[in-house]
């Protein structure tokens, strides 16, 4: 297993970990009910899949 020799300063480590970012999740309009969603999941909207329906819509 492959160890530091020595330690890691704390800018290195901090610039390091700046890279780190999240990016906003991209989302798409179902196609019933033209409300924003993820891609490839139920609309929680609607309920509906790929122009089905597939469980019952949530209040």
């Amino acid at each position: 297993m492959a160890v530091p020799k020595r330690k890691m300063s704390r800018s290195n480590t901090r610039s390091r970990r700046a890279q780190w970012k999240t990016a906003a999740p991209s989302l798409v309009s179902c196609n019933q009910c033209r409300s924003p969603k993820l891609p490839h999941v139920v609309c929680p909207t609607c309920g509906t899949y790929n122009r089905r329906q597939v469980i019952e819509p949530s209040a």
